[in-house]
């Protein structure tokens, strides 16, 4: 079932690409294994990252990418059966195990999986701190790591800004990096070490050659604080995370309150 539905969703994805004149460049689309499992790891800060990376994958080797995504986007009526019908891995972030060893397994079988390391979307647009699982993974699996770097995504449809779906000329680069082979013995906390500071400078080399400048002064919002943008810093961006989970475990536990509430005037 899903090589019928992944050939439609990334030609739907490409014909929308076209008319709105997304402008996507590939590097390194050599650097995807013709065969084989491997842990396709990318940035993330957008909402449309999977299928740029997707696209990249399928693009450079052929290869689709079975990405691991919170289990709410496949109890969506619309997107959950293209997400199922697609092979990607539904994650239960309250146990992540099933996951893991679904992820493991499709590995093992010679699929390319793809993961977020940072989880959620990066709202300075530069890297996060990473999670230890692709490192686990490619170890557990005896896979590569397969380092990619998005950029200009962020236009489109980023956290916290309204969609600019309809946004024309947008260049959108995809760089694939070397794939990393773990070595038996290797530490998955120093595996992804050497992964971030790859995707560092890859990402810092994508910035560098990117084509586009910011429009005016109402457009640098798309642009790290670094790089003279006024995207939030890492530091700034990490405490609007962490404020805004701590609002929703709130909300969760108002929720659950009122329901045991419910239940009690109920008896």
């Amino acid at each position: 079932m899903a090589e019928f539905v992944y050939p439609p969703v990334i030609g739907a994805a490409l014909t929308v690409f076209r008319a709105l004149d997304v402008r996507i460049k590939i590097v390194g689309a050599e650097n995807i294994p013709a065969t084989g499992g491997a842990v396709l790891v990318s940035n993330h800060i957008s909402y449309l990252d999977f299928l740029f990376a997707g696209l990249g994958a399928v693009r450079g080797g052929k290869r689709k990418t079975r990405f691991m995504a919170k289990d709410d986007v496949f109890k969506h009526a619309v997107s959950g059966p293209l997400m199922r019908g697609m092979k990607h891995i539904p994650v239960d972030r309250t146990d992540g195990q099933p996951a893991y060893d679904a992820a493991v397994r499709a590995l093992r079988a010679g699929e390319v999986v793809g993961v977020f390391p940072e989880a959620t979307i990066s709202r300075s647009f530069m890297l996060k701190k990473f999670k230890t699982g692709a490192a686990r993974m490619a170890a557990d699996s005896g896979t590569p790591l397969l380092p990619v770097i998005l950029w200009g995504t962020q236009q489109l449809w980023t956290k916290g800004r309204p969609k600019t779906l309809t946004k024309r000329h947008v260049p959108v680069t995809i760089m694939i990096g070397k794939p990393i082979e773990l070595a038996p013995g290797d530490k998955p906390v120093m595996v992804t070490r050497r992964l971030r500071a790859a995707m560092t400078e890859m990402l810092d080399q994508v910035q560098r050659e990117y084509p586009a400048k910011p429009s005016g002064p109402d457009d640098t919002w798309w642009l790290p604080a670094q790089l003279g943008g006024t995207a939030p810093t890492l530091e700034a961006a990490e405490a609007e995370d962490e404020a805004e989970a701590a609002a929703k475990a709130e909300r969760h536990a108002a929720k659950e309150a009122a329901r045991e509430a419910a239940k009690e005037q109920g008896k």
